[in-house]
């Protein structure tokens, strides 16, 4: 079921963790791990059960994660309360999701509704993403910020506008350089003498 590899994902991701043991009281852990269970009962049909052993689940850990939603063996929901996971989201290796975090529908899509996290993602405090999206592998979600469309891989988002900046901050960096080295050429030029001997 890889609870061996969701204990190792705490342990590498939460630095306050001294112990295997302590892992144990992460109301996150038992959210993912119970979820591997109730996940399997939604796969075999057995909804009413599924979704009585979630809503149970969600009580005992204040984690709202559906039965059909798809989540690796390798999610880390740190402090997680009021984390919410729609019935269609796939959540990928490697992510890190903080409390507040909603994978959630817009109510406008049918069939697929809810996003889809990729691999080595980190979902900040409070982050709402919405719809059939897709955020790329190695993004970050800014606290807060609200995102409905897709996230391309390696981007930052902030903000209630979801707002990239991810790639303006690396133009702003070449712009900087760029201007330096021009100073410099600048510079340069005025020492020499254009005036043939």
């Amino acid at each position: 079921m890889g609870l061996t590899k969701l204990v190792k994902m705490i342990k590498q991701n939460d630095p306050s963790v001294r112990s295997t043991a302590e892992v144990f009281l992460y109301q996150g852990f038992w959210a993912v791990a119970c979820h591997k269970v109730i996940h399997k009962l939604f796969q075999w049909r057995l909804y009413f059960l599924a979704r009585l052993l979630s809503q149970l689940t969600r009580f005992l850990t204040l984690i709202e994660i559906h039965p059909g939603a798809t989540l690796s063996d390798e999610v880390f929901i740190d402090h997680g309360a009021g984390v919410v996971i729609g019935e269609t989201a796939v959540v990928g290796e490697k992510v890190v999701i903080f409390h507040g975090v909603t994978l959630g529908g817009t109510g406008k899509d049918s069939g697929k509704r809810h996003p889809t996290v990729g691999d080595y993602v980190i979902l900040g405090a409070n982050a709402t993403i919405l719809g059939p999206i897709t955020i790329g592998k190695g993004a970050k979600i800014g606290a807060g910020a609200v995102v409905i469309k897709d996230v391309p891989p390696g981007a930052t988002i902030v903000g209630e506008a979801g707002r990239e900046i991810g790639v303006e901050r690396s133009l702003r960096e070449q712009i900087k350089t760029l201007n330096q080295r021009l100073e410099k050429l600048e510079s340069e030029i005025g020492k020499q003498s254009f005036i043939p001997k």
